[in-house]
């Protein structure tokens, strides 16, 4: 049994840990830089140093490393010993402060959309404190920013804590005109993370799933999701062993896991952990993702975090749970009467302002070649975002919106009585789930659904942060000169205003219903299905503006993650048709010949017996066999063609323009035409194991 209170954050040089090894002056100074932003001397580093060191040595730990979060979208770390040779051939163990706060890996081979040439290799990691270090297979791995020689951000973590600060800087200008005091205020987050997990021998036979984490043929299961059984249902044990091991481990991390449970698709999990400040949620998703992959192994299993790994059942999102709090105290919580909340209004105006005006960037956070699969179909948000705010605030809206609170009521709490008399009441929540919105609130938090299990979800979160200090500080531009008897009245005024100006993204219907589509275009609102489509919003003057405002991304750092995203999108597609084109030539059209060989042998043997029955049958399939044949030889010259074509396009965009709406429709077609043979070929035949192999095992 698994004593958690003991393992919980033994992996980590936390506020306790830093509490009883550092001397008490220390201690303060390093809390204020965490808790404040306070600036870090050098005096306080080498005395954190050497604690840091000291205490790593003595869980096991050989080497650090500064652990960063390049544009590749994973981690990166290259680890030092603390091994320090003396004169006279012995050694000892040292970890300075400048070590502590300062690296210096190579930046030449990390994709930096141009901001740095190849020969251009002189990067900078620096030391996070607002993020807790930790011990990794004996690595104590201290997260960090990364940057180039000529100081531009070359990761995920800088713009996202560059945005944490313009979220708080603009909301305690805002929470000042309410007469608060100055207060720390973070975003917080908490991440849905799901996946499959599919036995590991099966695997290692699927050249498309090894080589691009999804399958790019595949005719779907005889079973799949259509009963309904599996999502929250009975973990096998399989499964629950490597859950059990995933906690262990996490907890130790002082990644709070809290929830698991079996998801929609077979073969599909989730793990939620508990909210925290948005920098450490990301780095403790990032750390949760990778121990993921690693111990599924311990188990034969392999973990699947490609967005959309198995055609016809449901994908992989990575729900953003998304708020902002002051002190501790959430700021989107409407309390028991959200049209006396006036503070809960502003901060709700704010995210709706937000999201409206900052749509096409939100919705090109969440791009991906793999998220295109999955957005829009039916088993997630459509690619038009829009926010879902529930029954009791659309109501609150609404009455604002008309320009009074005439005909409004706040919604009493009702008791849920199920009629049976050993059953509990319990209080009904004040607004139902929307399963169909890409941003909904749930009861005290705004769930962005749209990333995909795959994403860092520091994108998303700096297009948040960034979006809702724009609206904060508008709403301070205006306010903060009003005369302070006049300020509810003037601020009510702002409130009901922007609701007018923005209630176009306000949607609480069905999102897949092919109605909206055409209702969204009627409001105006955005529609990039495809990465290719959304992605040039980066370079809008309006995006540029918005970061500039508030020092997250400078414009040449802007075009940088446009450039990267745009380029990985076109090598993975690149990728994809390369295995395609593959395994169609060296896997499948051997088996489906092999196939109609053995058929054609079997008819003539029949025939040449003298018998007299009819082989009718097995000539019709013999026809299908080799009508098949030519349908897939046809199909894989198209994916041939588009392939040549693409090579002649220098222009990133407009390749991925042509892999959008060329390359991968001739896929599809080319893997429709595959699949077509496989439920009409021998299973002893069929060279790979089929869905009902991968998703449905003990």
């Amino acid at each position: 049994m698994t004593n958690i209170s003991e393992i919980y954050g033994s992996m980590v040089f936390n506020e306790h840990t830093m509490q009883e090894r550092l001397p008490s002056a220390t201690y303060k100074k390093l809390l204020k830089t965490i808790k404040e932003g306070a600036p870090l001397d050098a005096e306080v580093a080498n005395v954190v140093a050497h604690a840091m060191k000291e205490w790593a040595i003595e869980k096991g730990a050989t080497h650090y490393t500064h652990w960063f979060q390049p544009l590749s979208g994973v981690t990166s770390e290259k680890h030092d010993s603390f091994l320090d040779p003396t004169g006279d051939g012995r050694a000892i163990m040292s970890f300075s402060g400048k070590e502590l706060i300062q690296g210096e890996p190579d930046a030449s081979s990390f994709p930096s959309g141009g901001l740095r040439a190849t020969f251009e290799a002189r990067g900078y990691t620096a030391w996070d404190p607002t993020s807790y270090a930790f011990i990794k297979d004996e690595v104590l791995c201290i997260p960090t920013a990364f940057c180039s020689y000529t100081g531009e951000a070359l990761d995920k973590k800088t713009p996202l804590l560059r945005s944490m600060s313009a979220v708080d800087a603009q909301a305690n200008r805002v929470l000042s005109l309410f007469g608060e005091p100055k207060r720390r205020v973070v975003a917080t987050v908490g991440s849905e993370q799901e996946f499959f997990l599919i036995p590991e021998d099966e695997y290692a036979r699927r050249e498309d799933l090894v080589l691009t984490g999804r399958t790019l043929f595949g005719w779907s299961p005889c079973k799949g999701q259509e009963l309904e059984e599996h999502y929250f249902g009975a973990i096998r044990p399989t499964v629950n062993e490597f859950m059990k091991e995933l906690d262990d481990e996490l907890w130790a991390l002082g990644v709070s896991a809290k929830t698991k449970h079996n998801e929609v698709a077979p073969a599909q999990h989730e793990l939620a952990p508990i909210f925290t400040n948005a920098n450490r949620a990301i780095d403790e998703n990032l750390l949760t993702m990778e121990k993921m992959r690693l111990l599924a192994s311990h188990h034969g299993l392999v973990c699947l975090l490609h967005e959309k790994p198995f055609e016809g059942i449901n994908g992989s999102g990575k729900h953003n749970n998304w708020s902002i709090a002051a002190d501790g105290k959430n700021l989107l919580d409407p309390g028991e009467s959200p049209m006396e909340n006036l503070r809960f209004l502003v901060f709700l105006v704010g995210v709706i302002q937000a999201v409206d005006d900052y749509q096409e960037l939100l919705r090109a956070s969440a791009a991906s070649a793999g998220n295109d699969h999955r957005l829009g179909a039916n088993e997630a948000p459509p690619a038009i975002v829009s926010i879902f705010l529930g029954d009791e605030l659309n109501a609150v809206v609404d009455a604002l919106i008309a320009d009074g609170e005439d005909g409004f009521e706040n919604a009493d709490r009702v008791t849920m009585d199920l009629g049976v008399a050993v059953l509990p009441r319990f209080l009904k929540d004040s607004t139902d789930r929307n399963r169909t919105s890409p941003f909904a609130f749930t009861g005290n938090k705004f769930e962005f659904r749209m990333p995909g299990s795959n994403v860092n979800l520091a994108d998303a979160n700096t297009v948040l942060n960034t979006a809702m200090a724009k609206s904060l500080k508008e709403f301070a531009d205006a306010l903060e000169q009003a005369d302070p008897a006049d300020f509810k009245q003037e601020a009510l005024a702002y409130v009901k205003r922007t609701l007018r100006d923005h209630k176009r993204i306000i949607f609480n219907g069905d999102g897949y219903a092919p109605e909206w589509e055409e209702e969204a275009a009627r409001r105006g609102l955005a529609n990039h299905k495809t990465t290719a489509d959304a992605l040039p919003c980066f370079l809008d003057e309006k995006s540029v503006e918005l970061f500039e405002e508030f020092g997250v991304l400078t414009k040449a750092e802007l075009f940088s993650r446009y450039e990267v995203k745009l380029e990985k999108y076109n090598k993975l597609i690149n990728i994809e048709g390369r295995v395609m084109r593959r395994m169609t030539r060296r896997t499948y059209l051997p088996a489906i010949i092999a196939f109609a060989t053995d058929v054609a042998n079997g008819i003539n043997a029949f025939k040449a017996a003298g018998t007299t029955a009819p082989t009718s049958q097995q000539e019709a399939l013999l026809d299908k066999l080799l009508s098949g044949i030519d349908d897939i030889n046809a199909a894989l010259k198209e994916v041939e063609r588009a392939a040549s074509d693409v090579k002649a396009i220098e222009d990133e965009q407009e390749k991925a323009n042509h892999n959008a709406h060329v390359m991968l429709p001739a896929m599809e077609r080319l893997r429709q035409t595959v699949d077509d043979m496989e439920i009409i070929t021998s299973r002893d035949l069929w060279p790979v194991p089929s869905y009902n192999n991968l998703l449905f095992y003990v």
